[in-house]
């Protein structure tokens, strides 16, 4: 088996795919479109199967000193009732961790870190990846081109290789609903580490970091492409009546700082994450909505999978078929669960639905929502040693 590989796409998927090949012997080349490393976007929560798999690629401790446990929060209606509480202690007890709020930017950097000095090439996209032979990928990118044994895309949910793979898949669909983040300009008076809050077709939810600042978020059930000419004061007209400190983290929040994107989703399953010798690996693979917060959990256990599989297989083909067997169930199984989640969630208008959800949820014991969440979570990595 060859041991050169290139990684298409430098987000966290493709950079914790970078180190779990380098863990196992493989010279990597990361290919990044963007001209500089600017880490966009705002925060991210890391459960319990994410940290398992940074623990595994060695960059688990620098995430974890890096990030805030989520102890305290749950799930709220806009005047402030609380429909869960959070038991961060009691998912600690029961998975080995809390979930960890961090700043992406962070994340990215430690990520970076994790690899050899001069991996990731930047300005980079990548126009071409073609099989050539039964051994070589051909990837042109630039002016210049690589050959590698493999090639992991990780191009995200809008990923050309995915596109040149499977030509007649519809790709990436509208979910129905568009997203708003920020991290706020300076520190916010927040009781809780994370919160979420329903509305009819809108959500509001926030988490804190380690600086005392916070990410927040806002969902609306909007057609795709809506956007606003001032977002944020949009959002405080939407948001205006909703509880505390929901006023508080917009009012700490800089106009420039909102991001703001259509929330779109891989809805058809894919056939495959694998083709001869390249492999699809987070949101080019199955990208979903955010609703469990798993996304980027699933990339970092796609990560860790294939790189183990590398490891243990004599040839790249076999490597590739058990990732595609291990991966591709789980992955889209949460991805249907994160959808069903959005239309339960978020997504209820109907003033009777919505009344029958929050019902339902103050009457669900807590144990039973743990156990929810641990179909999830609790997912063990195989070992790279």
């Amino acid at each position: 088996m060859g041991n050169t590989a290139v990684v298409v796409g430098g987000g966290i998927g493709g950079l914790a795919a970078a180190i779990g090949l380098h863990r196992i012997g493989w010279d990597v080349t990361v290919l990044e479109r963007s001209s500089m490393l600017e880490d966009a976007g705002a925060g991210i929560s890391l459960a319990a199967n994410g940290l398992r798999a940074l623990d595994e690629l060695g960059v688990g401790g620098a995430v974890r000193d890096a990030s805030r446990g989520q102890y305290s929060g749950g799930t709220r209606t806009p005047r402030g009732g609380w429909l869960t509480r959070m038991d961060g202690s009691a998912l600690e007890k029961a998975v080995g961790t809390p979930i960890m709020g961090i700043p992406r930017s962070a994340l990215h950097q430690l990520l970076r870190e994790g690899l050899p000095a001069g991996s990731v090439a930047i300005d980079s996209e990548a126009a071409t990846v073609e099989q050539v032979g039964p051994e070589t990928v051909h990837v042109g990118y630039s002016t210049t081109a690589l050959e590698a044994d493999l090639v992991v895309a990780a191009d995200g949910i809008g990923s050309k290789v995915r596109g040149q793979l499977f030509p007649d898949h519809p790709g990436p669909v509208h979910s129905g609903s568009t997203v708003l983040r920020a991290i706020t300009e300076h520190a916010v008076d927040l009781r809780t580490d994370f919160e979420l809050t329903w509305g009819r077709g809108a959500e509001f939810g926030h988490i804190a970091f380690l600086d005392g600042k916070a990410e927040w978020h806002a969902v609306l059930s909007l057609p795709a492409g809506t956007r606003f000419g001032d977002p944020l004061t949009e959002l405080r007209r939407r948001f205006h009546t909703w509880h505390d400190p929901i006023p508080a983290l917009l009012d700490a929040t800089r106009p420039e700082a909102v991001l703001h994107h259509d929330v779109n989703e891989l809805r058809t399953p894919l056939p495959s994450y694998a083709v001869g010798r390249i492999a699809l690996l987070g949101d080019a693979a199955h990208a979903m909505t955010p609703n469990l917060g798993q996304g980027a959990c699933q990339a970092l256990e796609d990560a860790v999978t294939l790189a183990a599989a590398l490891g243990a297989e004599s040839t790249v083909e076999a490597a590739l078929a058990r990732y595609d067997a291990e991966r591709r169930p789980r992955s889209q199984a949460v991805a249907g669960a994160a959808r069903q989640a959005g239309r339960m969630g978020q997504q209820l208008s109907h003033p009777l639905a919505v009344t029958l959800r929050n019902t339902a949820m103050r009457l669900t014991p807590s144990r039973a929502a743990t156990r929810m969440i641990l179909r999830h979570h609790a997912w063990v990595p195989p070992s790279l040693n």
